[in-house]
């Protein structure tokens, strides 16, 4: 099995543009601001666990509902399109739940854990190698952690306006991956 770093780079930019820790560090000072203490180290853990295990057992968990990997990716192409549709034009379309302690579950699952990075790992697990994707989540999750350590300092530094234009930014990157993604696994759902 040899390593494509070309895949690497395309899945770990498409998991940064998914996750969007940048553009939740609003999130995280709030969190910080209400608990005190952000478990940066527990979050990281739990949601790389989270995103290997869905990596691994989500294909089988699709077949037992009867769905198949193409479907989920073509589904998974809409749901990054209106991700991306948020961040490029600054609107809500998914309702976040507003997290009452910062721990696990609102950090892990579903702030960087949720559902539009588990329908993107699936969808590129149909498209690239199950080393590059893994190798994606780790370089993701590692950044998560240095985020959320950071997260005062890189907010001062950046600043709102900076913050808003990396998410834009992403938000374009992101519309073009769910295009792809939607054009490479179309074929797939007639061709059977």
């Amino acid at each position: 099995m040899q390593l494509d770093y070309k895949e690497i780079l395309t899945a770990t930019m498409v998991l940064f543009a998914v996750i969007d820790i940048i553009g939740s560090i609003p999130i995280i000072i709030d969190l910080r601001q209400k608990v005190g203490h952000i478990q940066s180290e527990k979050a990281s853990l739990v949601a790389v666990v989270i995103m290997i295990a869905f990596l691994f057992v989500g294909e089988e968990i699709l077949k037992l509902i009867g769905v198949d990997v193409n479907s989920f990716a073509v589904a998974g192409a809409f749901v990054i399109f209106f991700l991306a549709l948020e961040m490029v034009l600054g609107i809500e379309l998914y309702k976040h739940d507003a997290p009452e302690t910062a721990s696990v579950v609102p950090l892990a699952f579903p702030l960087i854990a949720g559902a539009g990075t588990m329908t993107t790992i699936l969808s590129l697990s149909s498209e690239y190698q199950t080393i590059s994707i893994v190798i994606a989540i780790v370089i993701n999750t590692i950044f998560v952690y240095i985020v959320l350590k950071l997260s005062k300092k890189i907010e001062g530094l950046l600043g709102k306006g900076g913050i808003d234009v990396i998410r834009k930014v992403f938000g374009v990157i992101l519309l073009a991956i769910a295009v792809k993604l939607f054009a490479a696994n179309i074929q797939g759902l007639f061709i059977q």
